[in-house]
């Protein structure tokens, strides 16, 4: 009696093709956008700040000022509005529309964040993929947005106090939405020191917002199987 034993071989992966890149143009165009309305923004309502500060002895230099004094500021603050605003919004639609939210920010895990905290203590900071964000920095893209988001709320409240005296109530009064703002600013402020840092200290990740970044490997799904025959005589 024999057994004679046919094997197929495995077939093997289809090789990696192109795909999208890892900025596509829309996000490009929208980052830019918004890195110049935010500067705007910013040294705009440095120059309103010290029209009236918050915190007694912090002034802002006229240099780091838009506007010689709070009417110009407050004109150059309400111009880049609409266009943080609108952009902001698109750049939300994008991002739940097209999955890109979803995709990079999340899942977060609290152990994957202890872990990068410690490795970035320790000067470990890996960057040989700039297509994969850390925990810390999809936690700290998270942030930003909802510190975003916090500011259009809370300039409304202190634009139109009258108009949206709902919104003013709800922050427990004119005073307090006006800290709550300077408080978004001044995470945003920090959000763009750490972004820059690490910019400058990976200039790929720069390259990449300006030319698009590497394409993003798309596999073929094919099936893997064994095919076995046999007879018996």
């Amino acid at each position: 009696m024999s057994q004679v034993k046919d094997e197929t071989p495995d077939m093997p992966a289809a090789p990696p093709q192109a795909g999208r890149r890892l900025h596509p143009l829309p996000i490009r165009v929208m980052h830019w956008i918004n890195a110049i309305v935010m500067l705007v923004m910013i040294t705009s309502g440095w120059g309103i700040y010290d029209d009236d500060v918050i915190i007694r002895g912090l002034h802002f230099s006229p240099f780091w000022r838009l506007g010689d004094w709070a009417a110009w500021s407050l004109n150059w603050h309400f111009a880049g509005m609409w266009f943080l605003g609108i952009n902001g919004l698109i750049y939300l639609i994008y991002g739940f529309a097209s999955g890109r939210l979803r995709e990079k920010l999340l899942p977060i895990r609290p152990s994957d964040v202890v872990r990068t905290v410690i490795d970035t203590l320790h000067f470990k900071i890996a960057h040989e993929d700039i297509t994969v964000y850390n925990a810390v920095q999809k936690l700290l893209y998270i942030v930003v947005i909802l510190a975003g988001i916090s500011q259009v709320v809370t300039g409304l409240a202190i634009w139109k106090p009258v108009q949206f005296s709902g919104l003013v109530w709800l922050f427990g009064g004119f005073q307090t939405a006006r800290v709550l703002h300077f408080a978004g600013m001044a995470v945003i402020v920090g959000f763009l020191v750490v972004h820059v840092a690490l910019a400058l200290l990976v200039p790929r990740t720069l390259w990449a917002m300006v030319t698009g970044g590497p394409h993003l490997a798309v596999r073929s799904r094919i099936r893997k199987g064994h095919a076995q025959r046999g007879h018996a005589t």
